[in-house]
């Protein structure tokens, strides 16, 4: 029942990829925008570009991390096709 329910968590197509990381931008914007009015000026910029950038960041990770898990999955069935 765990592993069905841990299932859900697991990014599996582009489409989630992308869907969460839409996600993660809306997040940040906020949070960024939330900085502006806390910290008028130069650092309050800085820190939208922070938040904004960590999205950067961490969606190539999530679509680079898709993409290994394709080639790995592709991997193994062509290892266990000509072992038989």
């Amino acid at each position: 029942m765990l592993r069905k329910i841990s299932r859900l968590f697991v990014i599996k197509t582009r489409f989630e990829a992308f869907l969460i990381i839409y996600a993660l931008a809306l997040g940040a914007t906020a949070r960024g925008s939330a900085y502006l009015v806390q910290y008028p000026g130069f650092g309050g910029q800085l820190l939208y570009l922070a938040t904004t950038g960590a999205v950067f960041l961490g969606g190539a990770k999530i679509l680079d991390c898709i993409r290994l898990e394709k080639e790995v999955a592709a991997l193994r069935g062509e290892a266990s096709g000509t072992s038989e």
